[in-house]
């Protein structure tokens, strides 16, 4: 039986939630899942049973709570060093933690004007500069990996990296955000994964509705 148990909140809106579970199932390491659907309006009060912050996503390991999506890939990481969850190469590795901090505390314009929502259908959503720039600096980042590794992940195989950007190619794809080549090249890898296609399915059978996410 796992040891780890993973907290997340509703597939469909949960980018936060997706980012270790997508890297969990991706390198075949075992976890239960605990689905606790997140209500704004009552201010997710069952949060408070196993959540520090009072936020999701939060991992158990026996008598260990870890809570922040990149703190618990971090540690998946040290629990299980052989899954490759970071690059084996140390430049490459510096690179691939350098690129992950930056998406777990920047683009707050993409963030804010475009909530994850797989259920949402696709359309052309207006941005303004602000967005614009970071949908730009984000396809910088893609470009200058993938030409570094050769794909298909930003680091050649999967990583804790394309954890951290996988809401974004649902955000990029939801709102048509780019048609970038780049983009088209990332997003057909990251979706074509059997963790991502997982995902996908579940959150589309979600009823939740949160009215802060349906822009």
């Amino acid at each position: 039986m796992p040891s780890f148990e993973l907290f997340i909140g509703n597939k469909n809106y949960s980018s936060w939630s997706l980012r270790p579970w997508i890297a969990l199932r991706q390198k075949e390491i075992p976890f239960t899942e605990t689905l606790v659907p997140f209500d704004f309006e009552n201010g997710n009060p069952k949060f408070r049973d196993f959540s520090p912050s009072m936020k999701v996503p939060v991992l158990k390991d026996g008598d260990l709570t870890v809570w922040d999506s990149l703190a618990i890939l971090e540690y998946a990481a040290d629990r299980f060093p052989e899954k490759g969850l970071w690059p084996e190469e140390i430049s490459a590795r510096a690179r691939a933690r350098a690129v992950s901090a930056e998406m777990h505390s920047g683009f707050a314009a993409l963030r804010n004007a475009c909530p994850m929502n797989m259920r949402r259908p696709v359309e052309v959503l207006g941005v303004d500069d602000t967005v614009t720039a970071d949908v730009n600096r984000i396809l910088d980042v893609w470009t200058e990996c993938l030409e570094r590794s050769g794909g298909p992940f930003l680091f050649g195989d999967f990583t804790i990296a394309d954890a951290m950007y996988a809401p974004v190619v649902s955000r990029f794809a939801t709102y048509t955000l780019s048609e970038s080549p780049v983009f088209q090249q990332y997003a057909a890898a990251l979706t074509g994964t059997g963790a991502w296609q997982e995902w996908e399915k579940e959150a589309l059978k979600e009823t939740w509705y949160v009215a802060e996410d349906e822009i």
